[in-house]
């Protein structure tokens, strides 16, 4: 008997989930300077089962006139115009990142990426912003569609906070390295994939077992 390896393009309606973490010097994504981000792409296995795939990190130096908020810089511990952070400018991480990004939605024959965060408002705004202000054409994300690991975790959980949930789920979480971007990605990323893949193990996916139920 042959099964039919799952498509992950049939998992969520064409969508490429994307999991997305920023760090940044403030809360408004217009004025305020994006300082880190990590991207974690994802892939169903030969259960069906989804896990995280390739892995994109760069750190970024403040855009011209970007506000930077002390409190913010407190907060992240990250200094802005530390030559050893190797940051690149803002215009070419972003483009770099849709570029990564394509790449891998076009191999998984997906139609548009989707943006997968914890408190996602505020991730797709810092990105939605950085990719107006460098008027990027061929951005491969969805403008206003997101999955919030939030509402997610509290569903599946009871938590709402990354560590907390992360806790829940098994998954090892070390206070010292949060406010990373890379770190809080990959985290999310297992979060994201346990959650869809318990559901699944329950018999929520794929809608066929529902109808049989």
């Amino acid at each position: 008997m042959t099964t039919t390896k799952p498509l992950l393009k049939d998992r969520f309606r064409g969508y490429f989930p994307v999991i997305i973490d920023v760090e940044t010097a403030g809360f408004n994504a217009q004025t305020d300077a994006l300082l880190e981000i990590a991207a974690v792409t994802l892939k169903l296995n030969d259960d069906g089962d989804l896990e995280p795939d390739t892995t994109f990190h760069e750190h970024v130096a403040p855009f011209e006139g970007a506000n930077i908020e002390q409190a913010a810089i407190d907060f992240n511990g990250i200094d802005p115009f530390c030559a050893l952070r190797g940051a690149l400018d803002e215009n070419t991480v972003l483009r770099n990142l849709c570029n990564h990004i394509r790449k891998h939605q076009k191999e998984a024959d997906c139609q548009r990426s989707v943006i997968v965060a914890h408190n996602a408002a505020f991730d797709q705004s810092f990105v939605n912003a950085a990719i107006t202000r460098h008027d990027i054409k061929r951005t491969p994300f969805h403008p206003f569609v997101s999955f919030d690991t939030t509402s997610l975790a509290a569903l599946a959980l009871g938590q709402t906070v990354l560590i907390k949930a992360c806790q829940a789920a098994n998954i090892a979480f070390d206070q010292a390295e949060a406010h990373s971007a890379l770190y809080d990605t990959e985290r999310t990323a297992e979060l994201f994939c346990f959650i869809v893949n318990r559901y699944k193990n329950l018999g929520g996916w794929p809608l066929s077992n529902l109808s049989e139920n």
